[in-house]
């Protein structure tokens, strides 16, 4: 690091790449947090980790088995507070004591109950020095699914949309491949990589038959995949049916899905999951997101279909939105991107804030977050 940056420039650049070892976690440690861990002896990078597949073992002891010795009055940069709590592994912030380091750096402090404070309670009370709150509203962002679940009782929901210039997916008859170009679908794929589960409504289920799977990156984990079916009338001869023991299929269903639809899809190895509906028919989505937080869900990336999409955003579910736009226009006769939001005012639609917009070959991904 060069020794013309000050203190808190230098803790800064640590701990965003600590954030960047994180991210390499997301989608494939639920229900844990993808946490970051970097070990600095002097103006050396002696240790690094990342919450493995699974979970655990956690970031900071796997940054410092690599630092070894050289841990011992170190500064250790993490993303997420140390945990203080004894589970299935014992306590990071006790690893880091017995390991003598002489500083902590943490981006955000953990809110699950059998942490908040704790870890840096505990920290200190050995002796050691803890800088709180470096990167905060980066680590915010990259924690947001672990922290939702915690807080509001469900995963973060990132939706996908795909539209034409003139925000259309498809033409009148229905032929949508493909409105983006391979790279573009390609983002897409890295997209799912990196969330708990893809999520689809039934029509789309029905109508596209979709894998919804993660292919042509050489990632060794997939998403869950998710269906919202209040009825589950869905077809036991789909890609998701033959591929249920391969890949979870998680489906999710109202109270009137009839028995033997449970049982057939049971049978693939699917997972049932029954919620309450709205008005005795569609799925409360509201409902179908706490169940997924319960089982253990942080971040969801929905990838349709309209009433799906539309439904998120009028229950204020959406919490980024992901919008790819192709270079063609289909016209007014096309189907939208969209089912009806019932709005009356314009001030009444969801509203979202641009975050960032990049050129895919010839398309362009832009993502807003909720506002």
């Amino acid at each position: 690091m060069s020794p013309s940056l000050s203190p808190s420039d230098v803790d800064k650049r640590y701990m965003e790449l600590a954030l960047a070892l994180g991210r390499r976690g997301q989608g494939n440690v639920w229900p844990n947090p993808a946490v970051g861990c970097v070990i600095v002896q002097g103006n050396r990078i002696v240790g690094r980790g990342w919450t493995a597949p699974g979970g655990r073992p956690h970031a900071e002891p796997q940054a410092l088995a690599q630092a070894g010795d050289a841990a011992r009055g170190a500064t250790v940069y993490v993303t997420l507070e140390p945990c203080a709590h004894t589970g299935k592994t014992p306590p990071c912030a006790k690893a880091l004591i017995e390991a003598g380091v002489g500083r902590v750096v943490c981006a955000l402090g953990d809110p699950d109950p059998r942490v908040d404070g704790g870890g840096f309670a505990m920290l200190r009370a050995a002796g050691i020095a803890v800088t709180e709150d470096v990167c905060r509203a980066q680590a915010a962002r990259d924690h947001a699914g672990f922290l939702s679940r915690l807080q509001n009782g469900r995963p973060t929901v990132t939706l996908k949309l795909a539209t034409s210039l003139d925000g259309r997916i498809a033409t009148a008859s229905g032929d949508s491949q493909w409105i983006t170009g391979p790279q573009a679908r390609r983002h897409v794929h890295a997209l799912r990589a990196c969330h708990d589960a893809v999520l689809v409504g039934a029509g789309t289920a029905r109508d596209d038959d979709p894998s919804l799977t993660v292919r042509g990156l050489g990632v060794a984990h997939q998403p869950v995949r998710v269906v919202v079916a209040s009825r589950l009338a869905l077809p036991l001869d789909s890609q998701l049916a033959r591929s249920a023991r391969e890949v979870p299929v998680w489906l999710v269903h109202g109270p009137d899905a009839p028995a033997e639809r449970i049982a057939a899809w049971r049978e693939t190895g699917a997972r049932c999951m029954e919620v309450p509906t709205a008005n005795g028919a569609r799925v409360q989505l509201s409902a179908a997101l706490q169940a997924l937080g319960a089982a253990g869900l942080t971040r969801v990336f929905c990838e349709g279909g309209g009433l799906v999409a539309s439904a998120l955003l009028q229950e204020h579910l959406a919490d980024r939105l992901v919008l790819f736009t192709g270079g063609v226009a289909i016209g007014a006769e096309g189907r939208t991107s969209l089912g009806p939001l019932g709005l009356g005012r314009l001030s009444e639609g969801p509203r979202f804030a641009l975050q960032d917009s990049i050129a895919i070959a010839g398309d362009v991904m832009q993502t807003w977050e909720r506002a």
